[in-house]
């Protein structure tokens, strides 16, 4: 019989702490679901621009973007930090630029959680609302 050494088995527990621990929350979420990760938020030159819903981007509206969760659903976002929360609808695409970077906020969405300062903070997502 061939046994795993030590080293494989954490490496393996790494891996699936990565990938599968934290999970996603894809298109076909249902609301209660969650899963954790890392928030940004948009820059404020981005105000006025039109996001993926077709949507102009107002950074004093309570919205997000998300890489796969419909346009319309409603989230409630906890900055693990503090524990301050916020409900945000997703009307755009994104963070790209970060796997694990799993949400960006508006500026006023942001403010609210005091993460404005930190620029990037780890959250738990949970779905609320779906369209």
């Amino acid at each position: 019989m061939i046994f795993p050494t030590t080293r494989s088995v954490f490496f393996a527990l790494g891996i699936y702490l990565l990938l599968g621990c934290a999970g996603t929350l894809n298109a076909d979420a249902m609301p209660g679901q969650k899963t954790t990760g890392l928030a940004t938020w948009y820059a404020d030159k981005l105000h006025g621009r039109t996001t993926a819903s077709g949507e102009k981007y107002d950074k004093n509206a309570m919205t997000a973007a998300h890489r796969e969760l419909p346009f319309g659903t409603v989230v409630r976002v906890v900055n693990l930090a503090n524990m301050k929360s916020v409900q945000v609808r997703i009307n755009d695409r994104g963070p790209f630029n970060n796997k694990k970077r799993i949400i960006d906020l508006s500026r006023a969405a942001a403010t609210q959680i005091d993460m404005i300062q930190a620029g990037v903070v780890e959250v738990e997502i949970e779905i609320l609302q779906r369209p």
